[in-house]
Parts: C-alpha cells; sequence; structure tokens
C-alpha cells in the first residue's frame, strides 16, 4: 500500500506543466518554482513513509504556493499603528513621512556623490555630506554617524578604553531592545567595567574612589527607558566633567533617545538635549537617531573634535558606517531642525507630540464617525497614551481612544487578529477584552482605512 502511494506521486515535470503551476512560474521564475515542488514532493515521501495520507493534487498544489510565498513575499509591511504608543520599538520606531520620501527619491532612484569630492574631482568621505548640518543643529564640534547607537557606544570605548578600566553608576546597567545590555557591549569593546554606587544611590564619592592608573572614560548612560523613584541620588553631569577633566578621563554620555534641542510647546521639560549636554562639557555623546530625533535608525556621536577623528579613522568604522539611505534621510531630518515651524508640521513624532486634546478629540470623533458609517457601534474613551521607543518613561499622554462596543466576548480578540492579517496590517489595543484604536499615533488619512477594515472583518470579507 505504502509503495502504491509512493508510485502515485507525481513527478516534477507533471507539476510544472500543470497552469496554476505555470502562472507561479510567469509571476516568480521557475528557479524558485522547481524548488518549491521539490521541498513539496521530499515531505510528501516522508509523510507517506510515515504512515499519512498521501495528499490530493490540490493539496500539493497548495503546499507548493506555501514555499513560494514564504520566500518571494515580503513579511515586511506597512502599518498603521493605533496603539497611542508614538516611538512604538516594534514598528520601526519613528515614522519619516512622506516629506522625507520626496526627498529621498532622486537619491536612491540613481548615482549620487556619496563618495565623491565634485570640487576636487576625486574621492571624498561620506560623512562630509552631513558633518556640517549636525555639527550646527547640535552646535557641536564635530560629529560622525554609524548603524545604530549601540554601535556608536561599542565604537566609542574600544577606540578610547579597548583594555582599560570605565566607570559607571549601577543604577545605569541598563538592558535595551533585544536583551542587549551595557555590560555586555562593555565587554565586546574590550572594556573593563568597573560598577560605582548602588541601585538606588551614586555619589560623587564612589566615581573619585574607582579611580585607578587604568582608569580611562566615566560612561554615564541616560535612563531613557525607565526611572528610579523614591530614596535615590545621581551625580549631576557637571559634577562629572569636572571630575574627568581634574584626572584627566574621557566623560561618554550615552543619551539614548537622542533630543537634539527642545521645540517649544512639546512635554519635554524633563529630558536631557545634545545641545545642552555638550554645553556642559561633556566629551562624547552618543545617541540615536530614530527616537526622538525623528529620523532613520543611526547612532550619531557628536563631540571633541580630535575625538571624533580619532573614531572616523578607527578600522571598526568601516564595519560601522551608514549607507545612502540613512545618510540622506538624516540630512532631509536634520533640515527641519532649522526651524521650529519645520519641526512641528513636517516631523511625525513631533507632530503627534503636538497633538492638544482638543486635535486627539476631533480625530477620535472622525474615526467614530467613520465606524458609523458602518453601523459599527463604538465609543470615545480617554486612554493613556506614551511616546515609546525607550524615551520619557515616566511621560503619560491623556489621549482619547474609540473603543468597540459588542457583547460578544471573543468578538475584540477576532477583531483585533483579523487586522492583523491584512496586506497593510492595523495594530489595536486589546484592554480588559475591548479592542480600542488610540488617536495619538494614528495619521488622519489612514482613518477611513481603518474603518474599512474593521467593517471587512465584522462582515467576515476578510478571514
Amino acid at each position: 500500500m505504502k509503495k502504491d502511494e509512493l508510485k502515485n506521486i507525481p513527478g516534477v515535470d507533471k507539476l510544472l506543466n500543470l497552469p496554476e503551476i505555470k502562472k507561479e512560474i510567469e509571476i516568480n521564475g521557475v528557479e524558485l518554482v522547481k524548488y518549491a515542488i521539490r521541498q513539496t514532493l521530499k515531505n510528501e515521501r516522508e509523510n507517506i513513509q510515515n504512515n499519512k495520507k498521501a495528499s490530493s493534487l490540490d493539496k500539493l498544489i497548495l503546499y507548493i504556493r506555501h514555499i513560494i510565498q514564504s520566500i518571494a513575499a515580503t513579511s515586511l509591511k506597512p502599518m498603521v499603528n493605533a496603539t497611542g504608543i508614538i516611538l512604538h520599538t516594534n514598528l520601526a520606531r519613528a515614522p519619516l513621512g512622506q516629506n522625507v520620501l520626496k526627498e529621498l527619491e532622486p537619491i536612491i532612484t540613481g548615482y549620487s556623490n556619496l563618495e565623491f569630492d565634485l570640487e576636487k574631482g576625486k574621492r571624498g568621505q561620506r560623512n562630509t555630506h552631513i558633518s556640517q548640518l549636525l555639527k550646527f543643529v547640535m552646535q557641536a564640534e564635530d560629529a560622525i554617524v554609524v548603524n545604530n547607537n549601540a554601535a556608536a557606544v561599542m565604537l566609542c570605548l574600544k577606540t578610547f578604553a579597548a583594555r582599560k578600566e570605565v566607570i559607571i553608576s549601577r543604577s545605569e546597567l541598563i538592558e535595551i531592545g533585544g536583551s542587549f545590555r551595557i555590560p555586555e557591549i562593555m565587554h565586546a569593546s574590550g572594556a573593563k567595567m568597573v560598577e560605582v554606587g548602588t541601585t538606588n544611590r551614586t555619589h560623587l564619592s564612589d566615581y573619585e574612589n574607582a579611580i585607578t592608573p587604568r582608569t580611562k572614560v566615566i560612561l554615564k548612560a541616560h535612563k531613557s527607558n525607565y526611572f528610579i523613584g523614591g530614596f535615590t541620588e545621581d551625580v549631576e553631569i557637571e559634577e562629572l566633567v569636572k571630575l574627568a577633566k581634574k584626572q584627566h578621563l574621557l566623560f561618554i554620555y550615552d543619551m539614548g533617545s537622542g533630543l537634539l534641542r527642545k521645540p517649544a510647546g512639546l512635554p519635554l521639560e524633563n529630558e536631557p538635549d545634545v545641545r545642552s549636554s555638550l554645553h556642559a562639557g561633556i566629551d562624547l555623546v552618543t545617541f540615536s537617531g530614530d527616537k526622538l530625533l525623528g529620523g532613520p535608525q543611526a547612532g550619531i556621536i557628536a563631540g571633541r573634535k580630535e575625538l571624533i577623528s580619532k573614531l572616523a579613522k578607527a578600522p571598526m568604522m568601516r564595519a560601522l558606517r551608514v549607507g545612502k539611505l540613512t545618510i540622506a534621510a538624516l540630512i532631509t531630518v536634520l533640515r527641519y531642525y532649522l526651524k521650529d515651524e519645520d519641526l512641528l508640521t513636517k516631523i511625525p513624532i513631533f507632530m503627534m507630540l503636538n497633538r492638544d486634546d482638543s486635535e486627539r478629540t476631533r480625530l477620535a470623533n472622525l474615526l467614530k464617525k467613520e465606524l458609523n458609517k458602518f453601523d459599527i457601534e463604538c465609543k470615545i474613551i480617554d486612554s493613556p497614551a506614551r511616546t515609546g521607543g525607550g524615551t520619557l518613561p515616566q511621560l503619560q499622554l491623556k489621549s482619547k481612544a474609540v473603543m468597540l462596543v459588542s457583547a460578544d466576548k471573543k468578538f475584540a480578540k477576532r477583531i483585533f487578529s483579523g487586522l492583523l492579517k491584512l496586506d497593510r496590517p492595523i495594530l489595536g489595543i486589546l484592554r480588559e477584552g475591548n479592542l480600542l484604536f488610540d488617536v495619538q499615533s494614528i495619521f488622519e488619512k489612514d482613518i477611513p482605512f481603518i474603518a474599512k477594515a474593521v467593517n471587512s472583518i465584522i462582515n467576515h470579507k476578510i478571514k
């Protein structure tokens, strides 16, 4: 019986000549289709050998298509963020918006002078395209760009503190997304970490007593994704600057969240900014490009010119440098920092942070109205929104959300799951058995799309 079923498995040539498979070849090419067929037939033989029932021809075609789609179809999709978390780490943090896309198009669709000096007519340096703008916006002596903030910290420690001691407070041994931890980054850089103080209290004397002839760096890490309250004490930046200068040590500040300066009117009073940190005398400041800067993923190092020059020439810099996409996007976003009105109208995260209660109420009413067009019962409720992305952990925004109303306990979960299966998924909030759409992080243009998608799933047009 098993032998008969094995003999009945169709051959590769037979499957290739099926109309359904020929369509797949037209779309995805013969090499991928042949691979999918062979994998499907291999699995079929193994299943039969394990006494499983042979698959029908229709099922085999489905299996072939599934393998093709798993390889050829993109799993990276545009999404609608209805969570109220503006810098959602799992949703790629800062959205760049249409303005940046327009600026990027001519750079990415053809050639560019990424490493060509047009004045000298010979090879140039990619960092020159952005260094002057970075320096001006941050009021820094110099700056360079690498691929993320962890890389920025790693490069600094590897260049200036390999096999040397780096002092850091125990309260700042942070973990960032993906389980990356400051101690692990230090170890990988070759630096020796020296912990001082306790979890909740660190004094200047703790730093002073830890300094030895092997000490090279004082490292401060901004607690951007958490806070410690109650019986606490921390050493002010100005005091650490004085200590570092007195002892001829480097002072590196891992700021992480990367607020360049504080635009007027935004709830950012308690967040340190790059400009102020550099003015305080810190030698090097490192931070992310896709958090409170509002740009693409990048790590930026700003500070003293002679130190930046050494970093730019370090062997590791070659491995950590960014490409034309990042540089072009970062240039566009940084140019918006030249005028406050551009910051608040062209950088999406600042546009969202700038929304007041009347604007949030207006957006919530728009979404409710769109849902009501499909006779979908819903109501507007207060909702706590956050900045997210490892920034401003204590800041809670008093937002508005539209909540779907249903007596069916499984209704919210079914709609939530269905929205994630769309070609353009929508991520809402499942809270206490209800499905909410927080308008703090929703673009107004997406409101009709949300309503139509919810209606389609309710009426089983999308399963």
